[in-house]
């Protein structure tokens, strides 16, 4: 990103609302992704009994505080030329770091989800047997009970993704104009000295992630008993 001498300058600057928008869309692409994969599986995880159910849901636990710069680096020699996803030609694109974060995300999603999910069926789940739902019915009514601690569960995932910075670093190269994030720009003012700009980016990320998830709870309104 160009060096704005104020920070009224960047908020003029289409370059500025291009980071922004670059940095919402890959967020929250990577964390729709998680949830579409992890609240179904920790409703799974919660319903079925199967040989090896413990150890994917103590996985799933484990890896939430997976370092993300291992991430990065994993994901890297996975799409780098030499690597067996190269061909794809996925690397340093705002498609790869989606993948890093979603990655990222997929393991927190679950295990909140399988948590939810499992005080639900506890209470629900004879219920729902007795009135001929199949378990594969079940996973998405589930779901729905449990909308709130649900929800709660998916913008833990976005909090992952819109925040990260050191997978998405490896994975897109923070390419000015094309890669470049708010979370990778906060990093490279703040190293230029350009306190103010770094500062400015914090609160709209901070902002914007505030109104996301408010609006998340008020569009989905409270829960009924």
């Amino acid at each position: 990103m160009s060096d704005f001498a104020t920070l009224s300058d960047a908020f003029g600057s289409r370059e500025f609302w291009q980071v922004v928008g670059l940095s919402l869309s890959v967020s929250l692409s990577a964390s729709l992704a998680a949830a579409v994969l992890g609240l179904p599986l920790g409703a799974a995880l919660a319903i079925w009994r199967f040989p090896g159910r413990e150890a994917i849901v103590v996985a799933a636990n484990a890896l939430l505080g997976l370092p993300p710069v291992v991430v990065g680096l994993a994901l890297y020699l996975l799409l780098s030329h030499s690597g067996p996803l190269g061909g794809l030609d996925l690397l340093f694109t705002p498609a790869a770091m989606a993948i890093a974060q979603g990655l990222l995300a997929l393991p927190i999603v679950t295990a909140l989800g399988h948590r939810a999910a499992e005080d639900n069926w506890a209470a629900y789940g004879d219920a729902l047997m007795d009135l001929g739902a199949s378990k594969w019915r079940a996973v998405p009514t589930v779901i729905a009970i449990a909308r709130a601690p649900m929800l709660t569960a998916a913008l833990a995932g976005f909090g992952r993704t819109v925040s990260e910075v050191g997978a998405i670093i490896i994975v897109g190269g923070n390419i000015a104009g094309y890669t470049r994030t708010m979370t990778t720009t906060i990093v490279l003012q703040t190293a230029m000295g350009n306190l103010p700009l770094a500062l400015g980016l914090g609160l709209v990320l901070i902002g914007l992630t505030t109104m996301i998830c408010a609006g998340a709870f008020i569009l989905t309104g409270r829960p009924r008993s």
